[in-house]
């Protein structure tokens, strides 16, 4: 069994930087790290990986060889991947036996709430290679600054969970910069906790440009609220604490901190049952998949 996380986001969120992080914290805890960059795009990787699609496709090659743009072309490039996927399990197969894997994919958001290469590629891995993977999704903090994009910023999340379908972490990244966006209309535990979205209304009717879809905006918080799925924890990369509460979570999430258990299955689900931790209620998605992933 091989744990990991894959790492998600709109462009500019800092999954690049983050996966830089992750690979600089996690030996300082004894994992041997790999990150696998499947971001044909991001030709400038301030990491050294183990796996780069470069190698079996260039987002620019099929830009000028197909006459696409940056959007289209990476939705080419995912579904190229899902074909090749014997490809990416060969140049996997040696990281199995001791490697934790960050898996660090494109900004296009489409390709996570729309698309279905990019899940079909981590689903067969997952099936094939027995991974336990937790999707790690990073939005910069600054959208909690303006009410909107903040909803924005929860629809995408909702929809990303839903089509992703795996155990799921909502990251605010850059939180150390957050004051320097402005003051926050609430305390940043609402925006954490995205309950009572009501409290938003005030400030959309605020803005000349947000009024005039008070319903719609309305309609869309009382979708997010009765899925009652979403939430958020904060990360700054540059803290050690931040990082390692962070890793902390994703452990409960996909499982790690049951990994070196051994026994019949009787025997670990009593185990687990004895040290779950309350903070899986705040993650009712996560916890379900895990509790079924465990006995799969």
């Amino acid at each position: 069994m091989v744990f990991g996380q894959v790492v998600i986001g709109p462009p500019g969120s800092g999954k690049t930087t983050y996966c830089n992080g992750m690979s600089q914290f996690l030996p300082q805890i004894g994992r041997k790290v790999a990150i696998i960059n499947l971001d044909p795009a991001n030709d400038a990787l301030p990491y050294d990986c183990a796996v780069n699609i470069e190698d079996l496709i260039k987002l620019n090659d099929v830009m000028n060889e197909h006459s696409l743009g940056p959007n289209g072309g990476l939705v080419y490039c995912m579904d190229y991947l899902e074909k090749n996927i014997d490809w990416l399990e060969s140049k996997l197969k040696p990281l199995l036996k001791d490697h934790y894997l960050l898996f660090d994919f494109p900004g296009q958001v489409e390709l996570f709430f729309l698309h279905s290469s990019a899940k079909a590629v981590i689903m067969k891995l997952i099936k094939k290679l027995n991974l336990r993977l937790t999707a790690v999704h990073l939005v910069d903090a600054h959208l909690c600054s303006d009410p909107g994009k903040y909803i924005s910023a929860l629809l995408l999340s909702l929809s990303t969970m839903l089509h992703m379908e795996l155990p799921h972490v909502n990251v605010f990244s850059k939180i150390d910069l957050i004051e320097s966006y402005g003051k926050l209309a609430f305390n940043l535990d609402f925006y954490t906790d995205a309950q009572d979205l009501s409290y938003l209304q005030h400030c959309l009717d605020q803005d000349p440009r947000a009024a005039k879809y008070r319903k719609l905006t309305k309609e869309l918080c009382e979708v997010i609220e009765d899925f009652s799925l979403v939430n958020f924890t904060t990360l700054d990369i540059q803290d050690k604490e931040s990082v390692g509460n962070l890793v902390s979570l994703i452990d409960k999430t996909n499982g790690y901190i049951f990994a070196g258990i051994d026994g019949s299955a009787v025997e670990y689900s009593k185990i687990a049952v004895r040290q779950v931790d309350w903070d899986y209620y705040r993650y009712p998605f996560s916890f379900f998949i895990v509790f079924v992933l465990n006995f799969l």
